[in-house]
């Protein structure tokens, strides 16, 4: 029996975070109050403890316990994406439905030289150019298609307009505009997204992963109202956080092997929204770990993985874990769920359904190969002109600049192949989500289509998806 007034449930003002973690730790190891644990911390060193605890013994739950504050200012699209890649990731991006982007410039990805980086810089002047003009036309057709309603609000409908006008000049937008991200994270995600980071293939995610681990052994920038005795965010992180040479490795030995084994691609037409249910787990592995390091379907993959040898799939397998150390979680290739969608769309689509996390999500290398997406209303309004030729202008640039750092030039409007594996019900909760009539008309499709996959593979199932068909619209509603 408690005391009387004792309270049961016990606020926490914010702490650092690692002094936090401690805190938190030690409470769950002593009978002591939380009042308690919390002077105990204050007379003993947190950095010590997580040194002992989380990076040597490895008790990784400690470090769920202290959370991070961290925004991203003036990083472009490309690098948004890969920030936000974490299955155990809470933030918020830019939205280009209501801000303009044409004057905020781009970012040139460091890979460049300089005659080649001003190449780059003219051809995005050039497709933001197009942006604006496109917004404009865009936003003239649908005063024209859509009369303000008795009683809606001026200014209100004028927002409504000029959000759907974004929603089609967005396709001319490219991955190396300047954009901001805001993200919180406990310090063991991230950890695990600067280990990430540092692997990656672009010089500017790199170098945003050394800044991370820089701003985590400073003091935080921003405060809420003045305090005296600042102190780092996560300084033992900051110190001990180093690249994942696993994820590289691994990547590369997985190209390697691809390139030198699989057999000629079958170059058969697939669709833009294929689900499977894969019934062999050691192909789907197999098959996941090769598609990044692809431009094949997923299908094709895991019909062939399924038809060789438990050995020859041992190969791949074993190829991928070679530079596994203790401290190496499981490729998150290694992680299943029941089903598998493989999608073609537009990078503006890929964006916004990346943003779900209750998934587990793979795409391969950007590219121009798979052509580019062309919203219906450009044909409606006769603007093919204003949104062909500065997009196959784009393309052709994209083709002459070196990658990795070309792909800072694509548009959204590029294709690209994106896999996401996941349950029934998260499968339910998108496509019910990003079929209704608020969204944009890209991922609506895409939603639609999986809505008819599951019907297709799953009737049983399939019947408990309430979906809006993307023809249904309600252009003016938010």
């Amino acid at each position: 029996m408690n005391p009387p007034g004792h309270r049961r449930v016990r606020a926490v003002a914010p702490l650092p975070p690692e002094k936090c973690a401690y805190a938190l730790a030690r409470y769950s190891r002593s009978p002591d109050s939380i009042a308690e644990s919390l002077e105990w911390v204050r007379s003993h060193d947190s950095q010590k403890f997580l040194e002992s605890y989380y990076f040597q013994y490895g008790h990784a739950s400690i470090a769920d316990l202290g959370h991070v504050v961290l925004c991203f200012e003036g990083i472009s699209e490309l690098a948004a994406t890969e920030i936000e890649d974490e299955p155990l990731w809470d933030g918020q991006a830019r939205s280009s439905r209501y801000q303009d982007f044409s004057r905020c410039g781009v970012v040139t990805p460091p890979e460049l030289d300089p005659a080649q980086a001003a190449v780059f810089a003219g051809a995005a002047a050039k497709l933001l150019a197009a942006y604006q003009r496109l917004h404009a036309a865009a936003l003239d057709r649908l005063r024209e298609e859509l009369p303000r309603p008795a009683g809606m609000d001026e200014a209100a409908y004028e927002r409504n307009l000029r959000a759907r006008a974004f929603d089609v000049a967005r396709y001319l937008l490219l991955l190396g505009v300047p954009t901001s991200v805001g993200q919180v994270t406990s310090i063991r995600t991230l950890e695990k997204q600067i280990r990430r980071l540092k692997a990656s293939e672009y010089a500017e995610v790199r170098e945003l992963a050394r800044e991370i681990a820089e701003a985590c052994a400073a003091e935080p920038d921003c405060l809420w109202e003045p305090i005296s005795g600042r102190e780092p965010l996560a300084p033992t992180l900051a110190r001990h956080v180093d690249t994942d040479l696993h994820l590289l490795r691994s990547r590369a030995e997985l190209r390697r092997w691809a390139a030198e084994n699989l057999p000629p691609p079958a170059r058969q037409a697939s669709p833009d929204v294929d689900l499977l249910r894969p019934a062999d787990v050691a192909a789907d592995i197999v098959a996941t770990l090769l598609y990044p390091v692809t431009d094949r379907p997923y299908r094709e993959l895991y019909e062939t993985a399924a038809g060789w040898s438990a050995a020859r799939r041992r190969e791949v397998i074993d190829l991928a874990l070679g530079s596994r150390t203790r401290r190496d979680e499981l490729l998150r290739a290694f992680r299943g769920a029941p089903y598998v969608f493989d999608i073609v769309m537009d990078i503006g689509a890929w964006r916004d359904l990346h943003r779900h996390r209750r998934c587990h999500q793979f795409r391969q290398d950007f590219t121009c190969e798979l052509g580019y997406a062309t919203p219906a209303s450009i044909a409606r309004w006769k603007l093919e002109e204003l949104y062909q030729v500065p997009l196959e202008a784009a393309f052709a640039t994209v083709r002459a600049l070196p990658a990795p750092g070309a792909h800072f030039l694509l548009p959204f409007a590029a294709r690209g192949r994106f896999l996401f594996k996941m349950d029934f019900a998260e499968a339910e909760y998108i496509i019910r989500l990003r079929s209704g009539v608020k969204g944009h008309p890209s991922y609506r499709e895409i939603a639609w289509r999986m809505k008819q996959e599951i019907e297709r593979l799953e009737p049983e199932l399939g019947r408990l998806i309430e979906a809006t068909p993307p023809w249904v619209e309600e252009p003016l509603k938010r």
